[in-house]
């Protein structure tokens, strides 16, 4: 019996890679975070493909379960992912899936992170709290992750040092700063995490071969 096919770029993932002859290592990295705090945004600005979108309109009956502080203007969200791609350098090309900011929908990041190499959480220092979900997601599955605090106009800004107390990171988790609309400052955002998760599983890997004495 022949398994059934899957549109899902997801499911897929890495067995049909965009390019084969444009890129030699493909990785599959998650962009997470609260409700409105630039996922989409970050997914398409860095993206060198059309980026994959699966966003839907916000009705009024979605405003009694979706927070909209700070995020007035905000008129759609996202339902299930967002797909982009974006090439590092020769040789190595990133994989973006946008989850989900809504709790409705956090059913679907334990699919989407399989095989995932790590993550950035984008965080809003104005809803600072709302990606704490995605923090303790990643820490308790060991996923390495860096925080990228997105710099919205006209609010306060904070160091990273503030903002890694603030939510209280373990040691060693890079925070960042940046502008999701820019695709330099997303690339930025994602060297250092591919670096960040460089150094966390090459750690793992020469514990896990260290004799025990």
């Amino acid at each position: 019996m022949g398994s059934a096919h899957s549109d899902n770029p997801s499911d897929r993932w890495p067995s049909e890679p965009v390019d084969p002859a444009d890129s030699v290592l493909a990785l599959k990295i998650l962009v997470a975070g609260g409700f409105g705090v630039g996922k989409t945004t970050l997914v398409g600005a860095v993206s060198e493909i059309r980026p994959l979108r699966t966003e839907e309109r916000l009705t009024e009956a979605g405003r009694e379960v979706d927070d909209l502080d700070g995020v007035e203007r905000k008129t759609t969200t996202t339902v299930a992912m967002d797909f982009g791609r974006i090439t590092i350098r020769e040789g190595l090309a990133l994989y973006l899936f946008g989850t989900p900011g809504q709790d409705r929908f956090w059913f679907l990041w334990d699919e989407l992170a399989q095989g995932a190499l790590g993550a950035v959480v984008l965080a809003d220092t104005r809803r600072l709290t709302d990606c704490f979900p995605a923090v303790d997601f990643f820490e308790h599955r060991g996923i390495p992750f860096v925080v990228a605090v997105n710099r919205f106009s006209g609010t306060r800004e904070y160091g990273p040092e503030e903002v890694a107390r603030a939510l209280d990171l373990n040691s060693g988790t890079p925070v960042v700063l940046c502008d999701a609309r820019r695709r330099a400052s997303g690339k930025e955002v994602l060297i250092n995490l591919v670096e960040h998760a460089g150094r966390v599983h090459a750690a793992r890997l020469l514990a896990e071969v260290s004799p025990v004495r």
